[in-house]
């Protein structure tokens, strides 16, 4: 119980508070021909695009996002010269319920509620019950229990994920996370900022 409302506690801070991370970029959602619009952070006519895929459970997606993304997103995203297109690649169960109960929050809400999953990973993610974690998130986030439960078992949403990270481990050799394709190029792990800085000026 001190777990869930320490996390409580920490999303109603990270809602209210309104991180620039990410409350404060521009966030929409892009087509993907026959499969489920993909979640785009950044403006649509950014000249660099990077396509992120993650594992909500995977502790190097997490270090991604704490220790490299923010600097990322103040440098090239906040500046108009890249976006990100976060694709999930769920690694088990639990993250494929976390990305599915993500996909229900309206778009703006998305990223911040990645940002939460994603700091605070270790707790929710390695208790006792994930999921009845998850579901006290998402009630905090503005989902019902029944929605939340809804969510999280949705099978056609599930499947469009599933299809999309079959399709990511075909076209482009996706097979652990996180691995990132800017303007197409491949940039394998939680690189240092340094070797995104680099990929990112070159795709300018």
């Amino acid at each position: 119980m001190t777990r869930i409302v320490r996390l409580g506690a920490l999303l109603i801070a990270f809602v209210l508070a309104g991180p620039v991370q990410a409350e404060d970029l521009p966030a929409h959602t892009q087509d993907y021909p026959g499969s489920i619009p993909d979640m785009v952070l950044g403006k649509p006519d950014a000249p660099a695009t990077i396509i992120e895929f993650s594992s909500l459970t995977c502790p190097h997606c997490a270090a991604f996002h704490t220790e490299t993304l923010p600097k990322i997103k103040a440098e090239w995203i906040a500046t108009g010269k890249a976006k990100l297109v976060y694709r999930d690649f769920p690694l088990d169960g639990v993250a494929m319920g976390a990305a599915l109960l993500a996909r229900c929050l309206p778009v703006e809400r998305y990223f911040p509620f990645l940002e939460m999953l994603f700091s605070n990973q270790h707790q929710w993610a390695y208790s006792q019950n994930p999921m009845a974690s998850l579901q006290t998130l998402a009630r905090l986030a503005g989902l019902s229990d029944e929605r939340s439960k809804q969510c999280m078992t949705d099978a056609p949403t599930m499947a469009a994920v599933q299809a999309k990270q079959k399709e990511a481990e075909a076209q482009y050799k996706v097979n652990s996370t996180p691995q990132f394709l800017i303007n197409g190029k491949l940039v394998p792990g939680a690189q240092p900022y340094e070797e995104f800085a680099k990929a990112l000026s070159a795709a300018q």
